[in-house]
């Protein structure tokens, strides 16, 4: 176990949540948050998403697993599809938690954080860039001046994986985050 060392994670959760499924499985949320804190000595752990009506049992599941989330609005496009794009939001927070944390955890595979990245390695406040899925993620983030600092999650689904609980007696799972 890693002491804690003020660190903040930025997670960009549609990356982080499509990466992992077309790997074949679920994350656990709770397991991943206790994964930050213990590995990477994280105090604080924003998790960016697009507010969807109706995930309000998720958006609860995942603030009690401790999670701090960063709510976008949702664009719902003719083919039914729904976007809620979240990059500036991680940058802005990122940088506006900048003097509160000792170093930053950015958990994504997308390039268009390449200059967040650069710019947190150039003054030392990065603490690692973890990427969800080791074969699919942007040539960006595969700079030299960034390998040093890359974690993949590849190896970690025996550690990290959503296991379908027992259900209560009333049928309910406690804080199932297996929908989302």
């Amino acid at each position: 176990m890693k002491k804690i060392a003020n660190n903040y994670a930025f997670i960009d959760s549609q990356n982080l949540n499509l990466s992992i499924r077309a790997l074949g499985w679920k994350l656990d949320f709770k397991r991943f948050r206790i994964h930050l804190r213990e590995k990477y000595g994280v105090t604080e752990a924003f998790l960016f998403i697009g507010y969807i009506e109706g995930n309000n049992d998720l958006y609860t599941a995942l603030q009690t697993a401790g999670f701090i989330c960063i709510f976008k609005p949702t664009l719902e496009y003719k083919d039914g599809t729904t976007k809620g794009n979240c990059d500036a939001e991680l940058v802005l927070q990122a940088m506006i938690e900048y003097p509160n944390y000792g170093k930053a955890v950015i958990v994504t595979g997308d390039g268009d954080f390449y200059c967040l990245v650069k710019y947190l390695l150039e003054k030392g406040k990065i603490e690692a860039l973890i990427v969800p899925n080791k074969f699919k993620f942007s040539a960006l983030l595969r700079f030299k001046i960034i390998r040093p600092y890359l974690r993949f999650m590849n190896d970690l689904r025996e550690k990290l994986e959503y296991k379908k609980k027992r259900p209560h007696k009333d049928e309910t799972l406690e804080g199932d985050l297996s929908r989302w």
